[in-house]
């Protein structure tokens, strides 16, 4: 796990509201034709959508994101589907709980 990685990568407002998102989509996402929040995650048309930005950025802020491994992501059919990376987000708390003692 790269701390500073997913630092900066959770060092943007919408990045880091993406992750929020996430975390309860039912409640954040409206429904979604195919796919299950909890088994496949989100599709990335819903995300781009709530951030109302365009889907270049929207696949730049959530490449960042996989490549700090805090999302993981699934292709069902021509879609892209995401969901938070839990175990990857615990052990960033936990080792920066530790460095900041």
């Amino acid at each position: 796990m790269d701390i500073l990685k997913i630092t900066k990568a959770i060092g943007n407002e919408t990045r880091l509201n993406i992750l929020e998102w996430l975390k309860s989509p039912e409640s954040n996402f409206g429904e979604q034709e195919i796919g299950d929040f909890q088994k496949d995650g989100v599709c990335v048309t819903l995300i781009q959508e709530k951030t109302e930005l365009g889907q270049s950025t929207i696949s730049h802020y959530l490449s960042i994101l996989l490549g700090a491994n805090l999302l993981k992501a699934k292709r069902i059919g021509q879609w892209t589907f995401y969901k938070r990376n839990e175990e990857t987000i615990r052990a960033y708390l936990e080792s920066l709980k530790q460095k900041i003692r």
